[in-house]
């Protein structure tokens, strides 16, 4: 599958993270962790060591070869520095063709249109090139601005899941949204 890079407004690059990406993407969480905190599974300590970024990319891309994952990286056009991720997992094809959107932005990089323009054209590429008929996402019911970035990008809320996953050391309720992106046949 060949996925290929845009440049995004705000001054960012979207690509498919490389294994070179460990350092950059290593610098990014360290910088970005006490930011992210709220929003994510508490991460062992080795997830923000060069070594385990590298060990984690290196997992997305086994799964990227398998079908089983797209993970791009949003590259700042002015140092090449690592300022965010989106990611598609879970990809199921036959009849289902779906795929569960997940993404953060740096937070010295807020309020620029990353998240929007990253969604809009993951949205087209798993369309277009992954062949998905369907994405979910979910927030945090208090996470106004991504849900936000959802509805902007056509997703529609479709319920809420209690306790739905362990998010910085608690089980927290999420908003669960779905984005159709078309009524064909799957490809």
């Amino acid at each position: 599958m060949v996925i290929p890079s845009e440049v995004l407004p705000g001054g960012a690059v979207l690509r498919l993270v490389t294994l070179d990406d460990a350092e950059a993407l290593h610098a990014a969480y360290v910088a970005n962790r006490e930011y992210l905190a709220p929003w994510e599974p508490i991460r062992p300590d080795n997830f923000f060591t060069v070594e385990g970024q590298a060990e984690r990319i290196a997992g997305l891309l086994r799964e990227f070869a398998e079908r089983r994952v797209v993970p791009w990286v949003f590259e700042s056009e002015s140092d090449g520095s690592v300022i965010g991720m989106i990611t598609l997992t879970g990809l199921v094809y036959g009849a289902f063709r779906s795929a569960y959107l997940g993404y953060w932005v740096a937070a010295d990089r807020q309020n620029r249109g990353l998240a929007g323009a990253a969604v809009a054209s993951v949205c087209r590429a798993a369309r277009d090139i992954v062949g998905l008929h369907r994405i979910e996402a979910t927030t945090l019911l208090d996470n106004t601005a991504s849900q936000r970035v959802l509805e902007k990008n056509g997703f529609e809320p479709i319920g809420t899941a209690p306790r739905y996953l362990h998010i910085n050391g608690q089980w927290r309720d999420h908003r669960l949204f779905q984005r159709i992106l078309h009524d064909g046949p799957p490809s």
